[in-house]
């Protein structure tokens, strides 16, 4: 790998990539130890504050028996590769200390090359690095299993679990205790949640009731919704970052702080029927429907319906900037935005600035929305392909990326065999050669799909 030549045995596809990355990051096949970043007296403090610190009870008692017996360690890392915890066999804890596998020390691929952690925390999915598939060679006599920890609120991945250990001790089950104590992790942190929106709303309750049918919620400190009224008011989330709120569909509300959280209230408006604007752009070709009457759309005009749904309220020259880069010319895009006013309405397109005030239904929102509540078949179900496939806007590219990647993560994570064939009938995953050979393994040996698959993994492999 290193002097350029091929070899006979490929390694994995994910040690592989993980090997471009940290040559890329100038990480040295020959570096001794993973560097110190943080000293002795300043883990305890980071430790408390950790979110993943109520959870250690359930992982030592997950994992720390097996460690012993297998003379393993148990890590417990944050979202950047900083181990914070290093428990386990006393024996094999000195032999990690001797090439930096310590509290305070960082295992991102970056900073360590290819590792269990800081490889898991790269993919966001489950990772095994067995003897030489380490790039650096210090930690060749290892072997890692290691598995991201999500946040159940935010669904950002807050840290890693790993169990690490000489190659003569390796045990097969590592992978799938790791995970299962990740799973564990997050299931606690998601009761945790639960509780505290219950106490949220039993503290709090009375002052949405004071509104008097005036819309409101409560939310949760991240902005999450715990209670609204009327039902179905909102979507799940809401930006707290300002005391006042530009909601989704145009109307502004104002956020009062309250004892762990918020309340969100939306002044009483004049009744008006708005348009509903319905963008389909995860199709081969976009579509748009205004109030049930399909509106021929050009790709230009697709990518500005596209870019205000994403940013809401823009100038002309946040627009040229989001649609051709540096080279974007207000000028140009002033003359599309007049030709999009006239065929969908001055009602739903308004300017100074730019922004839509019609119902604003997107497919790709969708999907985001289902990936943020985890809910990982209906956001398969409902990803049909890129976003605005021809376009190379950059506000396109980024989302399109965006969204392709938290799909097949999502997925990929999941394990679930219905999820998978979905997003490998798409444009994004057919020739996703990972995620055909996860739905190979999963799928029962009589369905007609395991074949579909295992001819297209023979002619990916053809192909290479």
């Amino acid at each position: 790998m290193l002097s350029g030549t091929r070899t006979v045995d490929l390694p994995r596809s994910v040690i592989s990539a993980s090997w471009q990355r940290s040559l890329a990051a100038n990480v040295d096949p020959d570096l001794h130890t993973a560097p110190t970043v943080f000293a002795a007296d300043e883990l305890p403090g980071l430790r408390e504050r950790h979110p993943l610190h109520p959870t250690l009870p359930l992982l030592r008692e997950t994992l720390l028996g097996f460690a012993e017996e297998a003379k393993h360690i148990m890590i417990v890392a944050d979202a950047q590769g900083h181990i914070l915890w290093c428990e386990g066999s006393k024996d094999t804890r000195g032999s990690a200390e001797d090439v930096g596998l310590a509290a305070g020390t960082l295992w991102s691929e970056g900073a360590a090359g290819t590792n269990g952690m800081g490889t898991a925390l790269a993919v966001n999915s489950t990772v095994t690095v067995h003897s030489a598939e380490h790039l650096v060679r210090t930690y060749h006599h290892w072997t890692c299993a290691a598995s991201p920890i999500r946040d159940p609120d935010t669904g950002t991945t807050i840290g890693v679990v790993d169990l690490s250990g000489p190659i003569e001790t390796v045990h097969p089950s590592m992978v799938a205790l790791v995970s299962a104590s990740a799973r564990l992790a997050e299931s606690e942190m998601l009761a945790r949640m639960h509780a505290q929106d219950e106490e949220l709303r039993s503290r709090n309750m009375r002052h949405l009731i004071a509104l008097r049918g005036e819309p409101g919620a409560l939310l949760s400190p991240t902005g999450r919704v715990v209670a609204v009224e009327p039902y179905g008011l909102l979507p799940p989330r809401v930006d707290v970052s300002a005391d006042r709120v530009r909601l989704p569909d145009g109307r502004e509300a104002v956020l009062e702080p309250l004892a762990r959280g918020y309340l969100l209230r939306i002044p009483r408006q004049r009744h008006v029927r708005r348009s509903v604007l319905s963008l389909s752009f995860l199709l081969p070709e976009p579509k748009v429907v205004l109030d049930g009457r399909e509106v021929p759309i050009s790709l230009r005009h697709a990518e500005i319906l596209c870019a205000l749904t994403l940013h809401g309220r823009l100038s002309a020259d946040q627009l040229a900037l989001r649609l051709y880069g540096e080279r974007g010319n207000p000028t140009t895009v002033r003359a599309e935005l007049h030709r999009l006013r006239a065929q969908l309405g001055t009602d739903v397109l308004a300017t100074r600035p730019y922004r839509l005030t019609a119902d604003v239904e997107t497919d790709f929102l969708a999907v985001r929305a289902a990936l943020t509540d985890g809910d990982v078949p209906l956001a398969a179900s409902r990803y049909r392909g890129s976003l605005l496939r021809r376009s190379e806007a950059p506000v396109v590219l980024a989302e399109r990326d965006d969204l392709a990647t938290g799909v097949r993560t999502a997925v990929l994570a999941r394990g679930d065999a219905n999820a998978l064939w979905t997003f490998t009938q798409t444009d994004s995953g057919e020739h996703d050669v990972e995620a055909l050979e996860q739905l190979v393994r999963l799928l029962p040996p009589d369905d007609v799909r395991l074949a579909i698959a295992t001819a297209r993994l023979r002619r990916l492999g053809q192909d290479d």
